[in-house]
Formats: C-alpha cells, sequence, structure tokens
C-alpha cells in the first residue's frame, strides 16, 4: 500500500467542474481542459463522483451501466485521454464505485423483472405478509423501502431510492459480478476506489421487522459478514495493486468497525470516510433541523475517532466538504468578514491531523452556500423530499425552506466558480444548477488576490516534508475549552512534537497552555495570520478564526 500519510486527494464532482460543449452539465474533456489548474493544486489523486451511464434519479449514483461512460459525460476515449494527462502530471484517478446497488434500468434488474432466475437472486425479492410490504423498512430517502417488483406478487428491497434496487451480496455470483467491475477499471489505469456505503451490503439473511430507527439500522449496517465481503473484494482486485488507494463511505459506523475496515493486517481498505462530526449541527439526530452547531461535541467526536483510530491502528479520511453536504465554510466558519480565515482555520484542523486530507472543488477557494430563494432552484430528490415532509409536520413553507437551505446537498454540487460571468466561467449556457456569488469568490480573482488557494499550498507541503504530520500520532488537549480546538503530533522515537491551536469563533480568546508546553521554544510552521518564532508562555491568545501550527522540542 502506498504512503497513505503524505497523500493529498481532491474531489470533483464532474457535473458542476467545467462544460466544454456548452450544455450546462461539467463533462470530462472541461476537466482535460483545466489540467493546469489540477496542476495547480498539487494533489495526489482524484476521487472522481459517477460519470457511468445513469437516469440520473441520483445524481449518477444510480448506474444503468458499469462499464460504460454516460453519454453526457464523454466518452471511454475522452476518459482513457484523462487517465494519461493525469498522470503526465503524476496525479492518480480514484472511481466511485456504487456496490451496494444499481439502477433499475440496469440490464440485471431488467433480467430479473423478465423472470430469468439467475437475475432474480441478484436483488431482494421477497413477497408481501398479509397484505402488507415484507417488513417495515424505511428507505433513507424517506417513504418505504420496499417497491412492487413490476406486475409480480413480489417486492424489492431499495435503501435509497425506488430506482435503486438493493444488490443482494449474500449471492456469490453478485460478488463475483462487482468484483469484474472493479477490475474492468483498474485495467484502464485506475488505482484508486472509493466504496459508496459499502457497509450496508450485509444485510440479515432475514428481514425481519424493526422496533425502531436505530435498531433497523443494525439489521443492514456494519454487520460482521460486510468484513468478509471486503476482504474477497481486496483480494480478488486492488489488494494486487502497490499502488492501490481505497476507502469506505461507511453510514452510521462505529469506531471498533472502522478500525478494521482499515488497518493494513485485515486486509480490507485503505481508510474509511465517517460523518459523525458533520452531524453536530442536527437536532436530535434528525437531519433536517437548523441550530447552531454544537462546538464541543465536535471536539469530542474528534478526539474519539482520532485517538481510537490511532491506537487501533486504523486509518481516517479527513474531509469537511463533499457533494452530499452543505458547505462547512457556512455551517462551521464566516462567509462574510472572516471568510478568509475561517476557511484556513477549518483546513488547518482537518489537514494537520492523523489521516489521509480530502478537498472537495471549491473549498480550496472558499465557497459557500448557494443563495437560493425558492425550492425551484433546487434538483435534488432529497431536497425536495425533505421540504414535502417538512411541510406535512406543519412547518410554513418559508420555515421549511429555511432548513432545506441549511442542509441541501446541491449547496455544494453548484457549479465551480471560475470567474465572476453569468454562470461562473463554468458554460456559456444556464447550467443545470445556478451559481451565486461568483462575483465575490472565483478561481480567477483566488488565484490573483486571494489567499486560501495558497493557504492551502502550504498545508499540503507541510504534509509531504514533515514526519510528524504524514506519520505522526496524535493526542488532543484543552479538550475542555468553549473556543478552540487543539491536538499534539508525536513521534515515538522522536523529543519534537507539532502543536495546533485553531480558534473556530469570530473573537479573541485566550487560553492556558498546559504546563508541559510551557518556556519550550518554538518554530511556527504555518498561521493564518502573522506569527513569528519565540517562547511560550503560559497563556495563548488566538485572533478570530486564528489557527497555528509550531514544531516544539
Amino acid at each position: 500500500m502506498t504512503d497513505l500519510g503524505k497523500k493529498v486527494i481532491y474531489q470533483i464532482y464532474p457535473k458542476s467542474f467545467y462544460d466544454s460543449n456548452g450544455d450546462g452539465i461539467g463533462d470530462l474533456q472541461g476537466i482535460i481542459q483545466k489540467i493546469d489548474y489540477i496542476k495547480k493544486l498539487n494533489v495526489d489523486m482524484i476521487w472522481f463522483n459517477p460519470f457511468f451511464v445513469s437516469p440520473q434519479n441520483d445524481n449518477g449514483y444510480d448506474i444503468a451501466d458499469y462499464y460504460n461512460i454516460d453519454p453526457r459525460f464523454g466518452t471511454m476515449a475522452d476518459f482513457e485521454e484523462l487517465v494519461k494527462k493525469l498522470k503526465e502530471i503524476h496525479v492518480g484517478v480514484m472511481l466511485d464505485m456504487v456496490l451496494n446497488h444499481c439502477s433499475t434500468e440496469n440490464i440485471w434488474f431488467k433480467k430479473a423483472l423478465a423472470g430469468d432466475e439467475k437475475y432474480r437472486k441478484f436483488f431482494y425479492l421477497r413477497q408481501g405478509k398479509e397484505g402488507k410490504l415484507p417488513n417495515n423498512w424505511q428507505s433513507k430517502f424517506g417513504g418505504p423501502a420496499w417497491s412492487k417488483f413490476g406486475d409480480t406478487d413480489d417486492y424489492y428491497l431499495h435503501l435509497y431510492d425506488p430506482t435503486q434496487a438493493d444488490l443482494d451480496w449474500h449471492n456469490p455470483e453478485v460478488r463475483q459480478e462487482l468484483f469484474k467491475v472493479v477490475n474492468f477499471w483498474r485495467s484502464k489505469g485506475v488505482h484508486g476506489f472509493r466504496f459508496d456505503v459499502i457497509n450496508v451490503t450485509g444485510k440479515a439473511e432475514k428481514l425481519v421487522d424493526s422496533t425502531d430507527p436505530v435498531e433497523e439500522k443494525k439489521l443492514y449496517t456494519d454487520t460482521p459478514v460486510v468484513h468478509k465481503y471486503l476482504k474477497e473484494l481486496n483480494t480478488a482486485t486492488f489488494g494486487k495493486d502497490p499502488e492501490s488507494i481505497t476507502v469506505g463511505e461507511m453510514s452510521s459506523t462505529t469506531i471498533a468497525n472502522s478500525i478494521e475496515y482499515s488497518k493494513p493486517s485485515e486486509h480490507e481498505l485503505s481508510m474509511v470516510f465517517t460523518f459523525h462530526h458533520l452531524k453536530v449541527d442536527y437536532q436530535d439526530g434528525e437531519k433536517w433541523s437548523k441550530i447552531p452547531f454544537d462546538f464541543m461535541k465536535l471536539k469530542e467526536l474528534f478526539t474519539e475517532w482520532q485517538e481510537k483510530m490511532d491506537q487501533g491502528g486504523g486509518w481516517n479520511a479527513l474531509f469537511w466538504n463533499n457533494h452530499d453536504q452543505p458547505w462547512a465554510l457556512t455551517r462551521f466558519g464566516d462567509t462574510g468578514k472572516y471568510r478568509e480565515k475561517s476557511a484556513e482555520m477549518l483546513a488547518t484542523a482537518t489537514h494537520l491531523m492523523r489521516g489521509t486530507p480530502y478537498i472537495y472543488m471549491g473549498e480550496e477557494i472558499g465557497m459557500i452556500d448557494p443563495d437560493y430563494s425558492s425550492m425551484d432552484d433546487y434538483v435534488d430528490i432529497e431536497a425536495k423530499n425533505a421540504f414535502k415532509a417538512l411541510t406535512k409536520k406543519g412547518l410554513s413553507d418559508q420555515e421549511a425552506f429555511g432548513i432545506v437551505k441549511s442542509k441541501a446537498r446541491d449547496n455544494s454540487r453548484v457549479p465551480m466558480h471560475w470567474n465572476n460571468e453569468k454562470y461562473a466561467g463554468f458554460s456559456e449556457y444556464k447550467p443545470w444548477l445556478m451559481p451565486t456569488d461568483q462575483a465575490r469568490i472565483n478561481v480567477q480573482d483566488e488565484l490573483a488576490h486571494g489567499e486560501i488557494f495558497d493557504y492551502y499550498q502550504k498545508l499540503i507541503k507541510l504534509r509531504k516534508s514533515e514526519k510528524l504530520i504524514s506519520d505522526g500520532h496524535i493526542k488532543m488537549f484543552l479538550k475542555d475549552d468553549p473556543q478552540i480546538f487543539a491536538y499534539e503530533r508525536y513521534l515515538e522515537d522522536s523529543d519534537e512534537k507539532l502543536l495546533v491551536f485553531t480558534n473556530f469563533y469570530s473573537k479573541e480568546h485566550t487560553a492556558k497552555v498546559p504546563e508541559k508546553y510551557q518556556d519550550k521554544d518554538f518554530q511556527v510552521l504555518l498561521s493564518n495570520y502573522d506569527a513569528v518564532n519565540g517562547k511560550l508562555a503560559d497563556e495563548i491568545t488566538l485572533a478570530p478564526y486564528e489557527a497555528w501550527a509550531i514544531k516544539i522540542k
């Protein structure tokens, strides 16, 4: 396995990166045309969201053909050219493998519908019970997790949209078919794979009723057989490749399971995506709510996951943003006066932790949630369903819209802001989703006059050059401080330590420095304010959204 501690991965949502052919949708040639920008990023690999053939009911996560490029994104020749051009600048490719479910337009599902017994066994087909559905499970997108299977007496399981039928991994033929898919793309020069919701593949064979939502998740999430499946996947596919980098998206997972998923000796995956830290602005666990984020809970989660994964030998993917989350800068930072400082602070907080950092396209220029004015501006099915559910509960349209506006996945799916033109330089034609802040936030202006992109470059350079960051252990301190998140990185065989201090708020704050660090000479490795080398006093004062990374002996 490659040196994960020094790697930085950039995520591109192809639909929103750059439109090369004027149809309002980003495409592979658009990415090729931005190779110079990608080279400037100085990242090691790009994770691409799915661009396989798909009806796009869930923005490409409903795959109809695993072996071909959707024509709206380009051709296989375009993909091969993209891999070649990226290789020339020493950037690898990570593809998104959606193997828990496939589109109901997929040939496997169509053959099952036609009565082919082999393919009927590819899916969870069950008869109803006494005029009711096979069980009471709920779809993660709202409503029952079962739909009628054609004109038969059967129902099929879909934990997500009804057009995304869950594949039955208990069937070895299903697993072999999916391993073939991974090996096909490996033959195209792909060394990275991100496995979508991979820990829900191990559903219980008896799909019994649940008693509550928490208990229900346990019936299909993180079950022991998932580890068996991942070991099989590893052996049959990427495990043969010393350059492979893999990450599993783990829904509602645990630390113990995540250690096993990512510990090298287990031969499963390189690392895991977990989402607990992005639920600290949920009210009573409910995403569709609008409350300030709980900073102390955020610190507690970072502490628990970082320290325990370190102790257990697991590996974290470090991130704030992706295509499924509203922008972290809007949630945890300041979109006005301190936009730059809070963007840099947030980046420091995660990039210097133990794990592999992911940067989502636009994060490096400080993009924020779009300022939409009605539900008509949104495209995502999840947001539209949430609005209906909220109004059904009795909220006014205005209240429901306010909540959706703060949590919608489309917030981060807006086209990349290349310049300040009407369509943000993304396209000359109306894009599939409208940008709103490009006059203030765009690549052209950032590269010419900004500071965020340059700061990210410093973080990336530090990770590649500083063993304390790439290889070190982690220990949190100032755990009870109401504004500062701080931690130490250290190596077993060295007296040197890296101390990181980040102020998560817009007011200056003073904190007591732990006694063991006091009177130590320090060297400033990075700060988003003017900082000079010196000696640590018994207190440290941080300006609004200030970030400090210092080395002591």
